[in-house]
């Protein structure tokens, strides 16, 4: 079996992939695992698929970061006789014709989540900055579909490149981002990012500047939810709400791509939910998590426990 991730360069991913080799260790059918971490570079990216089907695997799990730059490598894989199974980034094309099946998720649903919690707390509207991953990834335009649907009262106002800001989900580009953002807009209101953990180096720098932190909602990280309990006392704007992060997605994934290669029982679901995680407000269905005793890059929402997380780090 292949897994080829187009950015394996965050903690995030690490999990990620943690939570694939911990789930093909319940299948016998898997005899070896192969990776390939694209490094951002869609070159790179289709590439290890290539090199995936040279290997003469025969199954497949792709995060195609590119989107629709990936599908003719997709293709050629599927045409291969591999089952490919691409995950969480829509690439266009269509199953059963360009790849088997895509698993994605209800990001349209994180938008909204995101969006009925800043209507609730910002009753009066305000500045909404929005954050994700690379230009065109389809995470973040359903994500922003899903909150400009909510939030359709002139009272709102996005700021910001539209429909969000580029960060590539890395935590330097994050705070380049981030900081210029400060700079350029007075006033922010709320702030959405999908992937927390990446803007708590930024939101300290302009803590410590004396910068106010606006109100957040993103998706949940071990550093996100200490910096919140560090700094809400001294914060009176910061409110903050989070999404599970995900990390799981790539186990219904691998659980498709196995059944499909092996002729097994085929997961119900073809698609991952968004569901809530923390709410510092309404402490429902958790309040703001943080274990100290474990480092920042871990996921508290995840199926693996974090410190098991926490022991990928040195190993």
């Amino acid at each position: 079996m292949g897994f080829t991730d187009g950015f394996g360069g965050n903690s995030w991913r690490l999990v990620t992939t943690a939570a694939v080799r911990e789930e093909v260790k319940l299948c016998p059918s898997v005899t070896k695992l192969y990776y390939a971490d694209g490094q951002g570079k869609t070159d790179k990216a289709i590439s290890d698929i290539k090199g995936m089907v040279a290997k003469g695997v025969k199954a497949l799990v792709v995060f195609p970061d590119a989107g629709q730059a990936m599908l003719p490598a997709l293709r050629s894989a599927f045409k291969a006789g591999v089952k490919t199974v691409p995950y969480r980034v829509w690439a266009g094309g269509t199953a059963g014709k360009d790849y088997n099946l895509f698993v994605g998720s209800d990001f349209v649903l994180a938008g909204k989540l995101w969006g009925e919690w800043i209507k609730k707390n910002l009753p009066n509207g305000g500045n909404i900055l929005s954050l994700s991953g690379p230009a065109g990834n389809s995470q973040g335009a359903d994500e922003a579909k899903g909150l400009h649907a909510v939030l359709t009262d002139p009272k709102y106002k996005f700021i910001g490149a539209q429909p969000f800001e580029v960060t590539n989900w890395d935590p330097g580009k994050a705070q380049e981002v981030l900081t210029a953002a400060i700079a350029k807009y007075p006033q922010i209101d709320a702030i959405t990012t999908d992937f927390g953990p990446s803007i708590v180096s930024a939101l300290q720098a302009a803590v410590d500047s004396g910068w106010k932190v606006p109100a957040i909602a993103g998706s949940d990280g071990n550093v996100f939810g200490c910096f919140y309990q560090d700094n809400h006392a001294t914060q009176p704007n910061f409110k903050m709400m989070t999404i599970s992060t995900q990390n799981d997605h790539s186990r219904l994934a691998a659980d498709w791509a196995i059944a499909l290669a092996t002729g097994g029982k085929t997961p119900a679901a073809k698609s991952y939910p968004s569901t809530l995680f923390e709410d510092s407000v309404s402490g429902k269905p958790s309040p703001v998590q943080c274990r100290k005793d474990l480092p920042g890059d871990v996921y508290l929402s995840a199926k693996m426990s974090g410190d098991a997380q926490a022991k990928l780090k040195t190993n």
